[in-house]
């Protein structure tokens, strides 16, 4: 049992990356090369919906984005279950 302990404990070190999507949308090339400065692109998620968070990109768990000394932060209100299912006992 320790080995098993242990070997996860050097996990624990391991670097990830971690990204939080806040939605998507499909467009076409022409519309892509059009994009600059003051451009707007709708994205296909609502203002109030949870946002996706993503662990080496697989997803784990949905969220909410905060402001906090000037930064943006993420408040985790739900963990993904399996294959990215929301837990069902998640609040």
């Amino acid at each position: 049992m320790t080995i098993h302990t242990r070997g996860f404990d050097l996990l624990r070190e391991v670097d990830v990356r971690l990204s939080v999507e806040l939605g998507r949308t499909d467009m076409k090339l022409k519309d892509v090369l059009a994009l600059g400065e003051d451009s707007v692109v709708m994205l296909d998620r609502l203002t109030d919906e949870l946002l996706d968070v993503h662990v080496n990109g697989t997803l784990i768990a949905r969220g909410e984005i905060v402001a906090q000394g000037g930064r943006f932060g993420l408040r985790i209100v739900e963990m993904a279950g399996p294959q990215g299912a929301p837990d069902e006992g998640a609040a």
